[in-house]
């Protein structure tokens, strides 16, 4: 039996890790459509912080943008499912 993994769809959610630089507090989960937000600092390294949730095509896009009218550089953005 073959195990078919579900593609990343526009209409249909799928789990996503955005990474930034800087420290966003668990206040800002509200404004970046209720994602999980955690941050680490490696060393003496500046703070990242990684915004993790279950988001579609349209709420994905509508984060990015609030992060760009912030003025936070993308470090990275990764499907995890």
């Amino acid at each position: 039996m073959v195990e078919v993994k579900q593609k990343v769809t526009l209409h249909q959610p799928a789990t996503y890790q955005i990474k930034v630089p800087g420290e966003l507090d668990a206040s800002w989960s509200d404004w970046v459509g209720g994602m999980t937000i955690t941050f680490e600092r490696e060393g003496k390294g500046p703070p990242l912080t990684t915004l993790t949730g279950s988001l579609d095509q349209a709420a994905l896009h509508s984060v990015l943008r609030r992060l760009y009218s912030l003025g936070l550089p993308l470090i990275s953005v990764i499907c995890v499912e």
